[in-house]
């Protein structure tokens, strides 16, 4: 930590600054399983105003009198599922920790002056507390780092937002960069190609078809302009290239939609049940635009869609890993910040 005594007035207050701050920023996680901690967490995730583009009065009565009477209980027993014991936290805030202490370590060598650190968009530990801690040490710089390949306003922007809130809390508030979505990085597709092929590599049996199941969102948000069903795709059709397989081996689906209106599609769950149904008896599936494990592509993912499958006839089920902390995960997100960090170490 170094100050600039020289640009301050004698009776001025010490000011921390010199150094450079890498913020990762992933979706979320509850504190806990309970009702109470999931109800928090759904609180705050369901009441952002990108995710949710409702009538603000009609929201709120659905999701206080209904949603968040219901929701919480089943959700809880879906992360008690894959919980992380040993450390009682689920596996996204365990893996994105790894990442941040990784991507700490391969940076002390570029430029002492970098300190990275980890946040949540919604839950803990939040944005605000993590900018805070942040400026506090030095940084009056900041890049965020959005764990988002695909760029929606649900996800991308509202990671900004929440950044850009803490910001307006402070005094002396530092310069920011943010990186920007990186779905055709050829970094990242070549991490996804090598994951790819060295996962199926350890199966028994050959996949008939790979699914590439992306979150999905609304699609009146895509048909407000919303690029992301279009760099899902882009993703896909980079992968398939990369891979050398057909259209028919590699495809593109959407999961996790929520509420009666129609998402992006084709649904993940339709089409796995469709495969089955048709016959096919080998599938793997997935999560480009996860670049974490979490409760969408452990249990929803994981579990839910291995048994959609199995029901419908299919035989043999695989779930590729996200790329988590991997030597190709972490490569892609050293290739990213180091880019982006450029002008300032």
């Amino acid at each position: 930590m170094t100050t600039h005594p020289a640009a301050l007035p004698t009776d001025h207050p010490p000011v921390a600054a010199g150094r450079i701050g890498v913020l990762i920023v992933n979706l979320g996680t509850p504190d806990a399983t309970d009702y109470w901690s999931m109800r928090r967490y759904l609180k705050e995730f369901l009441s952002d105003k990108r995710v949710i583009e409702e009538n603000r009065l009609k929201w709120w009565l659905i999701l206080n009198l209904i949603i968040l009477t219901i929701r919480p209980g089943r959700k809880g027993k879906d992360y008690d599922k894959i919980w992380n014991r040993e450390r009682d936290e689920s596996p996204l805030k365990t893996i994105t920790r790894a990442q941040s202490e990784r991507l700490g370590r391969m940076l002390a060598a570029v430029d002492g002056r970098v300190t990275v650190d980890w946040a949540m968009r919604y839950g803990n530990p939040s944005t605000e507390s993590v900018a805070q801690r942040l400026v506090e040490q030095g940084c009056d710089r900041i890049l965020s780092f959005p764990l988002y390949p695909q760029y929606s306003a649900t996800t991308t922007a509202t990671a900004n937002d929440q950044l850009f809130r803490a910001l307006m809390k402070m005094r002396a508030a530092p310069a920011i960069r943010s990186v920007p979505p990186y779905y055709a990085e050829p970094v990242y597709i070549e991490a996804l190609a090598h994951s790819i092929e060295r996962h199926l590599a350890t199966l028994d049996f050959e996949p008939e078809v790979v699914i590439t199941s992306y979150h999905g969102i609304p699609k009146p948000y895509s048909d407000k302009g919303d690029p992301y069903g279009a760099h899902c795709l882009e993703t896909t059709r980079l992968l398939r290239d990369k891979l050398g397989w057909s259209e028919q081996k590699l495809i593109t689906t959407f999961q996790s939609r929520f509420g009666a209106q129609e998402w992006l599609q084709p649904y993940t769950d339709k089409t796995v049940e469709k495969l089955g149904k048709d016959g096919v008896k080998s599938i793997a599936i997935v999560n480009p635009g996860f670049s974490v494990d979490c409760i969408e592509t452990l249990d929803e993912i994981g579990r839910e869609a291995a048994e959609t499958f199995h029901h419908a006839g299919g035989k043999n089920f695989a779930h590729i890993p996200c790329l988590n902390d991997s030597a190709e995960g972490m490569a892609v997100i050293e290739a990213m910040v180091r880019r982006e960090l450029s002008g300032w170490v």
